[in-house]
Formats: C-alpha cells, sequence, structure tokens
C-alpha cells in the first residue's frame, strides 16, 4: 500500500465528491462535529454522528449515519477528522475532480471508537419513507415544544433523550432518534427503509444511505 493511498481517496466519478460534500453538509447541520473515514479496499465508508449521549447515565441514543461510495483505486484509511476540514476540501474541488486529500489533522470523539457488528443482521421488516418523515417530524415538532427560549445544555439534552429515546411504535425497539436521522441527512425519498438487528444495534438501510443505532445508555 503506497502512502499516498492514505494520504488521498480517489473516486470513480466526480458525482462521488458531490454526494460526499452534500452528505458531510446535512451532518454539520445536525452537530458541528466530525466525520470517520474508513477506507478499505474499493469502498470508502463515511460516519457522521446524529445523536449520542452528552451527560453521565443520559438515555439518548447513540445514532449515526453511514454512507458508502466506490473508490477508483483500493486504499486504506480509518481517519476521524473535522467536519469543517472535509469540507472546505470538498468546496474547493473542481466539477471534474475525483480525488479527495485526507485533512492531515485527526480529532477525538468518543462515536467514533464503536462499530456497529459487520455480521449477524437479522432482518425485521421494511418501514415506509412516509411513516419515518412523519415520526420524524412529530419529534422534531414536539422538541422544539419542550425548549425554552434559551435552554441550557441539561434542558436540551433532556428533550433530547425523552424523544429520541422513545420506541417508535411497531419496530420491535427502534429509538425515534433513527428516523430523525434519517431525514435530516436525506436518506427517505418515496419507497421504503429495511430494518435490521443485531444485539443493541439496528440498522436502516435504503438506496440513499443507512442510518445505525445503538440503544442504551451510554457510547
Amino acid at each position: 500500500m503506497s502512502d499516498v493511498l492514505t494520504r488521498t481517496l480517489q473516486f470513480t466519478d466526480p458525482r462521488d465528491l458531490a454526494d460526499l460534500r452534500t452528505f458531510a453538509t446535512r451532518a454539520k447541520t445536525i452537530d458541528d462535529g466530525a466525520i470517520r473515514l474508513q477506507a478499505s479496499g474499493p469502498v470508502l465508508a463515511a460516519y457522521v454522528c446524529v445523536l449520542r449521549p452528552r451527560l453521565l447515565g443520559e438515555s439518548t441514543p447513540t445514532i449515526l449515519g453511514l454512507r458508502t461510495m466506490a473508490l477508483a483505486k483500493p486504499a486504506d484509511a480509518d481517519v476521524t477528522v473535522a467536519l469543517s476540514a472535509v469540507l472546505d476540501r470538498l468546496a474547493r474541488a473542481g466539477e471534474h475532480d475525483i480525488e479527495l486529500a485526507l485533512p492531515p489533522v485527526a480529532v477525538n470523539e468518543s462515536w467514533a471508537g464503536i462499530g456497529a457488528p459487520r455480521s449477524g443482521w437479522e432482518l425485521l421488516g421494511e418501514l415506509p419513507d412516509a411513516a419515518m418523515r412523519q415520526a420524524a417530524e412529530a419529534g422534531i415538532s414536539e422538541v422544539a415544544a419542550i425548549m425554552p427560549d434559551k435552554p441550557g445544555a441539561l434542558i436540551v439534552n433532556n428533550a433530547r433523550a425523552t424523544v429520541w429515546g422513545r420506541e417508535l411504535p411497531g419496530t420491535g425497539g427502534l429509538p425515534a432518534g433513527a428516523a430523525f436521522a434519517a431525514l435530516t441527512l436525506g436518506f427517505l425519498a418515496d419507497g421504503e427503509q429495511k430494518l435490521y438487528r443485531a444485539g443493541r444495534w439496528y440498522r436502516l438501510s435504503g438506496p440513499r444511505g443507512h442510518v445505525l443505532a445503538r440503544t442504551g445508555s451510554g457510547l
């Protein structure tokens, strides 16, 4: 493996860079944090954090968004970097560019240290995008209604834990925050999401991306 491959990712199509920019931009509106870029062979997996517990004992589930993209050249990299750093590079990319130079400075994020299972997923069923959108919009309205004019961190976290940690009816335990993630990251269209489970983890999978949710308190 050459050093270039660990520092620069080469995509198969300029539209892949545009997709990554859209994904990162949406993620930054939710949490101005980090993105994990995990390249293995011909595939890049890009993870972002939508929700996570921030206080000890908090019941907010850990919810991640995942997009995968094809690489033109095999690569081997696993870095967690600032979303702003990646977006700066993507903003400078030309219309026909297919390369992304990885930011040199890594950041430490607790959510990036946990990994969903790669196997052992059990298909639970399919959930209509329309139902996911309705659940997400209802939750957004509920959170907004709970918040006072100038909420402190504790109030914000408690509201999110209450609303997004609640189980979506008929899903076998999927937290409502998964619907929020699917909506805000642009994964919902007019089709369906396949719902899988592996232990404490749930996965919503559709043509536009995946939402990974881990239930239980703590990271």
